[in-house]
């Protein structure tokens, strides 16, 4: 719950203040103020939906109601949120890599987008692993 409001923090406050600071101090790059704020935000609300599935699944298995439907679509909720954050990183990756002097940030960028690809892949393996353990113990409550 803290981690929640810190990040409503930063999207509120920290990052659009932030943003407003660098386009002062640097006016060649004033034009990316709202765009970088915006991006920033989702990415940031994305993983305030990751917080919240995880713990909706984390309160589904102390009621040992995890292997449901319900827990499917949460765990959709997050596979649904990583992909949508790495779709918005692929077009930073590309905006920045055609337009950079330097190749340290979209080495950097490339990195991350690497990271979220192999997140959001293993979140759909853990999901057909629970879609495969909900049939089984649903199989196994029809034999007993």
């Amino acid at each position: 719950m803290l981690l929640f409001g810190i990040l409503v923090m930063f999207q509120t406050v920290s990052l659009p203040g932030q943003f407003a600071h660098m386009a002062r101090e640097s006016p060649d790059f004033a034009y990316l103020r709202w765009p970088a704020t915006a991006v920033t935000v989702f990415w940031l609300l994305c993983v305030q939906v990751v917080i919240v599935a995880t713990w909706k699944l984390l309160s589904l298995v102390k009621a040992d109601r995890i292997f449901s439907e319900v827990a499917l679509k949460w765990v959709d909720v997050i596979v649904w949120a990583i992909g949508a954050a790495w779709a918005v990183l692929v077009g930073v990756f590309l905006y920045v890599g055609f337009n950079a002097d330097d190749p340290g940030l979209p080495l950097l960028l490339f990195l991350l987008l690497t990271g979220v690809t192999v997140l959001g892949l293993l979140m759909v393996v853990m999901r057909a692993l629970l879609r495969q353990a909900t049939v089984l113990r649903t199989d196994m409550e029809a034999v007993i």
